[in-house]
C-alpha cells in the first residue's frame, strides 16, 4: 500500500463502473497529480452479461472476468472491504482478506459497489438457492446441473431421478431468461451422451412474479420469448412465486408443488447493503442519492454510478416525467463510469463538471444458441429482431462491450472454436472441494481397536 502524500482517489468496488472509472481517472491525470486507489473482495471484474454463456459452456470463465491488477498497472489495487466510512475525516476502513483492518485516508471517492441478488424470508431458499451474480456461481452451476444428469442416468431410484432431472428458475427477466435458455441447451446437447437420460425425462419451471417475462424488451417481444421457451418444453408460470423450497420440496403459490436438487434464484437485484454504513444519503430503494452530474447529494468530492446509484435520467425528465432514473445495466454503467471518471478530474482541478444524459439504444438477450431477442432504438424508430439474427446481435454488442481487447479477443475466439467444436459437457464438481480426495488418501488410519469397536457396534446395531 503506497504512503505518497499525494491526493488519494478512492474507488470502493472493482466492478464495471469502478474499473472503467479508474480506467478514465488514470487516462486523463497528469503524472504524480494523483493516487488511484481500488478496493474490492476479488481482484477481478465479472462481466456480468455472459454469465449465462459461461453457466452453459459457450465460453470459459476465466474470459468472463478482467484481472484489475493487470488493466489497472498504475493503480492500487487493494483486495478487500471497506466496511465504514468516516466522512468528517475522510478516512475510509478497509477490512484485508487477512489480518487486521486498518484506516485509509482520501481525499475524493467514487462509490462503485454495484448491486447483490434480491432475495426475500421464503424458507429453504439461503439452503437450497443458487444465485447468479458472480462466475464461481455461474461454474457452479454447470457443474451441479451436468452432476444432476450423472445421477439420474446412474440410478435405479425414481423419485432420486425425478428430483435430479428437475430444474427450477425463479426470475424472468434478462438473468433468468437467459440462465434457463443457456442452461436448457446445455442439458439437451448433454443428454446426447446420456443411455438412460433424455430431453423428454428433463423438467425445466420458470417462475415469476409478474405477469410477463424479459420486460426489457417489450410486451411483444416478451410474448414471444415465453411462447419459444414454451415451445422448448420449458414450463413458465407468471402472476406466481414461490412460497418455499424447504430441503428441495419447492411450494409455489399457485399451488404446484414439485421435488428438486436445482432451484436459481435470478429475482433481481438490490443495491449492496454495506451503503447504509457510508453515511450516504440514499433514495427508497437503498441507492446512493446522485445529481445529474453523478455527484452524491450534498458532496462536492464523493461521486457514485451504476447499479449502487440513483441516477436521473435526464433524456426521462426532459420528456415530461420528474421521476425518470437510469436503469441499472451495462449500457448505463458504461457510459455513468466514463462520465464520472472525466467530472472526479473536473472536480479535483476546480473545473464544471458534465451532467450525464444517454438516451436508451435499446436491449438485448440470448436465449441459447442462435435464439435471442433484440429492441434496437434509432431515434424515434424500434427495430424489433426476434432468433437467430437478435442472437448475433446479442453477442456482437456484448462482444464489443466487454473491457479490455484481450479478453474481447478471448471471447470471439470461444465463439468461433464453437462454430466446429462440440460443447464440453463434462462435470467437475469435485472442484468445489479439491482437497476430500487428497485428505481421504492422507488422514490417519483408524487404530486396530477403533476398527473392531466399530465393527462390534455394526453387528450390535
Amino acid at each position: 500500500m503506497s504512503t505518497t502524500e499525494r491526493p488519494r482517489i478512492l474507488v470502493v468496488g472493482g466492478g464495471y463502473v469502478g474499473l472503467y472509472a479508474a480506467r478514465r481517472i488514470l487516462k486523463k491525470m497528469r503524472y504524480g497529480e494523483a493516487t488511484v486507489t481500488v478496493v474490492d473482495p476479488r481482484s477481478y471484474m465479472t462481466y456480468q452479461p455472459f454469465l449465462p454463456e459461461a453457466a452453459a459452456g459457450s465460453i470459459s470463465p476465466r474470459h468472463v472476468v478482467v484481472p484489475l491488477r493487470r488493466v489497472l498497472p498504475k493503480a492500487e489495487v487493494l483486495t478487500g472491504r471497506v466496511t465504514t466510512i468516516d466522512q468528517d475525516r475522510k478516512v475510509a476502513t478497509v477490512a484485508p482478506l487477512v489480518g487486521e483492518a486498518y484506516e485509509l485516508p482520501f481525499d475524493y471517492l467514487v462509490i462503485a459497489m454495484g448491486a447483490v441478488s434480491r432475495t426475500f424470508p421464503i424458507p429453504g431458499l439461503a439452503e437450497q438457492g443458487i444465485g447468479m451474480k458472480g462466475i464461481e456461481e455461474a461454474i457452479g452451476l454447470r457443474n451441479h446441473v451436468l452432476e444432476q444428469l450423472d445421477k439420474a442416468d446412474s440410478t435405479t431410484d425414481e423419485d432420486v431421478r425425478r428430483r435430479a432431472l428437475t430444474f427450477v428458475f425463479v426470475g424472468g427477466g434478462f438473468a433468468g431468461a437467459e440462465t434457463i435458455g443457456e442452461v436448457e441447451d446445455m442439458a439437451r446437447d448433454a443428454a446426447k451422451y446420456y443411455t438412460n437420460v433424455k430431453r423428454e425425462d428433463m423438467r425445466f419451471i420458470l417462475v415469476d412474479a409478474a405477469d410477463k417475462i424479459l420486460p426489457e424488451v417489450g410486451p411483444k417481444l416478451g410474448t414471444w420469448g415465453r411462447e419459444h421457451l414454451e415451445s422448448r418444453g420449458v414450463e413458465v408460470f407468471l402472476s406466481t412465486s414461490m412460497d418455499s423450497c424447504v430441503d428441495g420440496h419447492v411450494v409455489l403459490k399457485n399451488g404446484l408443488e414439485v421435488d428438486s436438487n436445482t432451484i436459481v434464484w435470478t429475482a433481481g437485484v438490490k443495491p449492496n447493503p454495506a451503503l447504509a454504513r457510508f453515511g450516504l444519503p440514499l433514495g427508497p430503494r437503498g441507492h446512493v442519492d446522485t445529481s445529474e452530474k453523478l455527484q452524491v447529494q450534498g458532496t462536492d468530492y464523493i461521486w457514485a454510478a451504476g447499479d449502487n446509484a440513483q441516477v436521473p435520467d435526464m433524456i426521462g425528465r426532459k420528456a415530461g416525467n420528474p421521476n425518470a432514473w437510469c436503469p441499472p445495466n451495462a449500457q448505463h454503467a458504461l457510459r455513468q463510469a466514463k462520465v464520472l471518471g472525466d467530472n472526479v478530474i473536473s472536480g479535483m482541478r476546480g473545473f464544471p463538471q458534465k451532467e450525464y444524459s444517454h438516451a436508451n439504444k435499446g436491449a438485448v438477450a440470448g436465449l441459447g444458441l442462435h435464439k435471442g431477442v433484440a429492441m434496437i432504438v434509432m431515434g424515434k424508430m424500434k427495430i424489433k429482431l426476434k432468433g437467430r439474427l437478435a442472437w448475433y446481435m446479442h453477442r456482437g454488442y456484448h462482444g464489443m462491450a466487454m473491457p479490455t481487447w484481450n479478453r474481447k479477443i478471448r471471447i470471439f475466439a470461444d465463439w468461433t472454436l464453437g462454430m466446429f467444436l462440440k460443447r464440453e459437457v463434462v462435470s467437475l464438481g469435485a472442484m468445489e472441494t479439491p482437497r476430500e480426495e487428497f485428505y481421504e488418501a492422507a488422514k490417519p488410519a483408524p487404530a486396530p481397536a477403533a476398527v473392531k469397536a466399530e465393527g462390534e457396534k455394526a453387528k450390535a446395531s
